[in-house]
């Protein structure tokens, strides 16, 4: 019997391809993905890519070991990008990361923990917090719920607004998986909060893949075309074998008839115009 990645090959080999950009992926460095960056890097050649984007997970998740006291030296893997070819095996490269959005009121993970401290030991000359240190040198963020604790008993209106406070962070380019947290909110203020803005709404290929969430992301992405605000067509990828792979997205959005122009990430050109629109 072939394996799970011989089947999807033989599916995409029919395939028409017109999503070349995949923004939301992770390495190595979020502890339970598998692939280093140049292992996706070179994936993302293979698929035709033209542009690529690693957004590993910004997020309390990542190291428990300190009793929820979160420690800037963990959060090294983001402050160094600069190392980083922008252009590598013929493909555009970003970074950026997936923040946690940890409240109601729409904050984003790291924006109360104070750094006073460089990662030398040195004091700073000017405290700054976490947050504002990661997202110095990410190209864009994709703000996303993960631990729903805290909207434990929120309604749609909490949620809805708790999505909008997080679209008013500049660094914030999309709103991630919205179709699979479950939580209520009213589709259409978020969707008319993100086309106003000029932010993306995400179609998550890993969300499709699960069940019990196609009908949500299919509802999402509608709203999105009656609508007019411009989508992010993403694999979530977990591992470079899964990178450029958007076949349940794409069927979805070929059923629905959803307008080309409005796949933010259609193209390399056209997600640098996204960026550009949101003053990234």
């Amino acid at each position: 019997m072939a394996d799970s990645q011989t089947n999807r090959d033989r599916e995409t080999s029919s395939h028409v391809r017109r999503v070349l950009c995949d923004t939301h992926t992770h390495t190595l460095f979020s502890r339970h993905s598998y692939s280093t960056i140049e292992e996706c890097v070179r994936a993302a050649a293979d698929r035709g890519l033209e542009l690529y984007g690693a957004t590993d997970h910004y997020s309390a998740m990542l190291y428990p070991e300190h009793g929820g006291q979160q420690d800037v030296r963990d959060f090294q893997f983001f402050m160094n990008f600069e190392v980083w070819p922008r252009v590598w095996h013929g493909v555009q490269v970003m970074h950026g990361c997936e923040a946690d959005i940890v409240d109601l009121e729409g904050h984003l993970f790291g924006y109360d923990v104070p750094v006073t401290h460089t990662l030398g030991g040195d004091v700073r000359r000017k405290p700054t917090t976490l947050k504002d240190i990661v997202f110095r040198d990410c190209d864009y963020v994709v703000a996303s719920v993960h631990g729903q604790d805290f909207a434990k008993g929120a309604n749609s209106v909490q949620v809805t607004e708790m999505y909008l406070r997080a679209l008013d962070d500049p660094k914030v380019l999309m709103l991630g998986h919205i179709g699979r947290t479950g939580l209520p909110i009213d589709v259409d203020a978020v969707v008319t909060a993100a086309r106003d803005r000029h932010k993306l709404i995400e179609i998550n290929e890993t969300s499709l893949r699960r069940p019990g969430n196609t009908k949500r992301c299919r509802t999402i992405a509608e709203c999105c075309a009656v609508l007019g605000c411009s989508i992010a067509v993403n694999s979530d990828a977990h591992i470079a074998t899964d990178i450029g792979h958007f076949e349940c997205a794409e069927a979805m959005l070929d059923e629905i008839g959803f307008p080309e122009e409005l796949i933010a990430n259609r193209n390399a050109a056209a997600f640098r115009e996204a960026l550009t629109a949101v003053g990234l």
